[in-house]
């Protein structure tokens, strides 16, 4: 008997202490959930293009929770056609965008208070390809040939190496497909290297038939995607540009260091907007995206905006007329980039 009464005080005491652990995390949990929270900035971007590999970074930070981490609730706006970044600054439609130095250069020129925040690319991609069947070899030899320029701010590049080497052209708009240059309506298209240079050659073009000509290798390395915000942004909340810089940069050594789990956020929200795509183009834009970000020999880390390629960029288009002015360096580039 004696037995049995000490084995059911024994369990009344395990029972009790299994209550009062119970209790206590319970009590614990409120007092956690009860706290205040910091709630997130809500900010937003809007990529130069529809969602693809080109800004996949953005996506896979977003997709991750790399932007919440960072204490941004962030929407990510559909660019393209009729949706002009630099426009969506100015009538405070979005807080940051993806612009090219160029673009951003003429727009400060003209009034438009631009601060560059991050640079993501720090070169060209851009090239000028023709058939090889055209008689094009050389640069000069575009003189006089109808060239497939896109419109607005991206036809700067080309017709700036056109004006600094004396070459006249044709110019014929182009869309965003090589269609035109396909069925012969152009003898030169403008392509990106990550992007329409590989639909050429996914379309049956062997790249022996092609003439390519890289802009950077006529002087013309002028660094592209960049992130970008109104000097008011980044004197009303410093910290949330800093947050949303690192976030970013986050999000595209996740996408370098995961490529397959990139391709995947990618493309859901390609599908999430209806934009047609396949798999082995977007994992030739996103490889080649991070040639262009990550390889290459001087290269400054991401994020990083030299001063000397900035000076050369803003020295040219103001020789070529395309800017009365630019500002100096410390002024039109966010202070992330000097305490690097």
């Amino acid at each position: 008997m004696m037995k049995f009464i000490q084995h059911k005080e024994c369990r009344k005491r395990v029972l009790l202490n299994g209550v009062l652990v119970i209790l206590f995390w319970i009590v614990s949990f409120s007092s956690l959930s009860s706290a205040p929270l910091t709630p997130l900035k809500k900010a937003s971007l809007i990529p130069l293009w529809t969602p693809q590999s080109q800004f996949a970074g953005y996506y896979v930070a977003l997709d991750k929770g790399i932007y919440a981490r960072h204490g941004i609730d962030l929407t990510i706006l559909k660019g393209g056609v009729g949706r002009s970044p630099s426009e969506f600054l100015q009538n405070g439609k979005a807080d940051f965008a993806v612009l090219w130095l160029t673009t951003a250069l003429q727009h400060r020129s003209a009034g438009l208070q631009l601060v560059h925040v991050a640079q993501i690319m720090h070169g060209s991609s851009m090239m000028l390809i023709s058939k090889k069947s055209s008689g094009i070899r050389k640069l000069q030899d575009i003189n006089g040939k109808r060239v497939g320029l896109w419109a607005g701010d991206l036809s700067t590049p080309p017709r700036t190496l056109f004006s600094k080497n004396r070459i006249s052209v044709h110019e014929v708009p182009q869309s965003s497909t090589v269609n035109l240059f396909l069925r012969g309506g152009i003898d030169v298209t403008s392509a990106m290297w990550y992007n329409e240079y590989h639909v050429l050659l996914n379309s049956g073009v062997d790249a022996d038939q092609l003439s390519v000509i890289f802009l950077q290798d006529y002087g013309m390395n002028f660094p592209e995607d960049g992130l970008y915000a109104l000097e008011k942004t980044v004197t009303k909340d410093p910290a949330l540009v800093n947050a949303f810089v690192d976030a970013s940069l986050e999000g595209w050594q996740y996408a370098f260091a995961h490529p397959d789990e990139a391709l995947d956020i990618v493309i859901k929200y390609m599908r999430q907007t209806h934009v047609s795509t396949n798999r082995i183009h977007q994992k030739w834009m996103l490889e080649r995206m991070k040639d262009l970000i990550l390889s290459g020999r001087g290269r400054p880390f991401i994020g990083l905006l030299r001063k000397q390629d900035y000076e050369a960029v803003g020295s040219m288009m103001k020789d070529e007329g395309l800017i009365q002015n630019y500002p100096d360096y410390a002024t039109f580039t966010w202070r992330y980039n000097a305490g690097k």
